[in-house]
């Protein structure tokens, strides 16, 4: 939420983008303010009319249709993409196709999850028919991420309009061009009808759709941002889904394949220049292993070059605030008593950041209670299980942590005890390509979830409705109740719950 440094000299008015693998500016936006989010919000109710009028079926075939739009023209998208962030192609065509899958899914599956559905009744109602199903909150406002500026917006803005609301985003400043195409893909499969609306602008731009009466903000970004989003919402009441950008961990027990542990850590700390919050900041490795681990892990990083080309392991860090940010992470690390087993404060060659791995990284240090944004793995010795939960619990900023170990009923049985909203086990990053499977944080990290049958449920308020089917043979919500129904059903009472 913090003010662009994009905005343009001299000017309140304007903000520019650029391609953080040059700086060479690409295109310049409006900065809206209140009034234009303001007549976004109404087109946008008055669109919800008719939007969240339209059977499930009617939805589901106009967005496929959409989903058919972007697929077809993915690689305009694409090169946008590639040029507002600066990731190489393959990231960048994985981040569409993910976000696309989403939008399927979320589209082919709405009415299972949010369509009404029949309850058994109690056993003194058995004459009442009872329901229950879900419907369109109205619109939603998201405020996009610039880590993943497609995939993670796409993960509010698919389910919610699947669930019958409108939409109103605010991509971020940084990658405005991929929010207005996306926009504008949707008006040229629909062009009566503004479902999905984008506004352009900064931090004020933001703080204006969080007061512009919407059902619903819905947030990915850093801590800080996420904070102030909720203070602001919660002057008006309004509900927030709020996903913080912070990378979780993974556990390394002495059981692991080591290799497949060591190819996970690292792609997990270092893709998309460590830029993804379903990413890997902490290693806490096996005693036993440790060694090994480090070793393998270190020799995998030391292969990676970041660039501009395509032949990239990845890119630049495409917000330049957080190359400091890094680097300060580092320095820390350093300072406590943690060694740098590849890289380090050499390896900040702005916009890019050479592979880091650091090791015996003091718990304390900012490197592991701070949000991870970079290609950095910190990689640390634990006693047992036990000790690795404690320290995973303790950091508490991730969204994920990944196990690696044979045994699977320990896996599972530590799943348990992790206090994250999702637990892969040997596996890092796979499971945000499982539209299906919902993710959320769990107390600052974050509120509600992304994704699912869940993700679905988040944009959507419950309606229950219980009618009655025949006169019940023994009454009893009635004045007019009869002393034999009472004994009666005190009988059956005692029968059912006091054996």
């Amino acid at each position: 939420m913090a003010e662009s440094a994009a905005a343009l000299p001299g000017r309140t008015d304007l903000l520019m983008s650029f391609d953080p693998r040059t700086g060479e500016q690409l295109a310049q936006y409006p900065v809206q303010g209140g009034a234009e989010v303001t007549r976004a919000v109404r087109t946008a109710r008055a669109t919800q009319n008719w939007w969240g009028e339209l059977d499930f079926g009617e939805r589901r075939s106009l967005l496929l249709d959409w989903r058919s739009h972007i697929a077809r023209r993915s690689g305009e998208l694409v090169e946008i993409l590639r040029n507002e962030t600066g990731k190489p192609e393959t990231d960048a065509a994985l981040e569409v196709m993910l976000a696309v899958e989403n939008l399927d899914w979320a589209a082919r599956n709405a009415e299972r999850a949010l369509g009404r559905k029949r309850l058994r009744s109690g056993w003194f109602t058995r004459n009442q028919y009872a329901s229950v199903g879900y419907l369109p909150l109205g619109v939603i406002g998201v405020l996009g991420a610039w880590n993943n500026p497609v995939f993670t917006p796409m993960g509010s803005i698919a389910y919610a309009m699947a669930a019958g609301n409108t939409v109103v985003f605010k991509p971020h400043e940084i990658t405005t061009g991929v929010g207005l195409w996306l926009a504008a893909s949707w008006t040229r499969v629909v062009p009566d009808y503004p479902v999905l609306q984008a506004v352009t602008g900064d931090a004020r731009t933001a703080t204006a759709l969080c007061g512009a009466e919407v059902d619903k903000i819905a947030y990915a970004g850093p801590e800080a941002g996420g904070r102030e989003v909720i203070a602001q919402c919660a002057r008006s009441l309004t509900p927030v889904v709020v996903e913080h950008s912070g990378k979780g961990s993974m556990i390394v027990h002495v059981d692991a394949a080591l290799d497949e542990a060591a190819e996970a850590a690292v792609f997990g700390a270092m893709a998309n220049s460590g830029q993804n919050a379903s990413g890997i900041q902490r290693c806490y490795v096996a005693d036993s292993v440790f060694d090994d681990f480090l070793a393998r892990a270190a020799d995998r990083a030391a292969k990676l070059r970041p660039g501009a080309d395509n032949r990239a392991a990845y890119g630049p860090m495409i917000n330049a605030d957080q190359v400091d940010v890094v680097r300060s992470q580092v320095r820390d690390a350093i300072a406590r008593g943690g060694h740098a087993v590849l890289g380090g404060l050499d390896s900040f060659r702005d916009p890019y950041v050479e592979p880091i791995v650091l090791a015996e990284v003091p718990e304390e240090s900012i490197a592991i209670t701070g949000e991870g944004i970079g290609p950095v793995l910190v990689v640390n010795r634990v006693s047992d299980l036990a000790d690795a939960v404690t320290r995973v619990n303790a950091a508490g900023n991730g969204i994920a942590v990944t196990v690696f170990t044979r045994d699977i009923v320990s896996a599972e049985f530590i799943a348990a005890q992790l206090k994250v909203g999702v637990v892969t086990v040997n596996s890092s990053t796979a499971f945000t390509g499982i539209p299906a499977l919902p993710f959320g944080g769990v107390g600052e990290y974050g509120q509600g979830h992304s994704h699912g049958q869940q993700g679905l449920q988040e944009f959507s308020r419950t309606m229950s409705i219980a009618r009655r089917r025949f006169r019940a043979p023994v009454r009893l919500s009635t004045f007019d109740r009869r002393p034999g129904h009472l004994r009666l059903a005190k009988a059956a009472f005692r029968l059912r719950h006091g054996r």
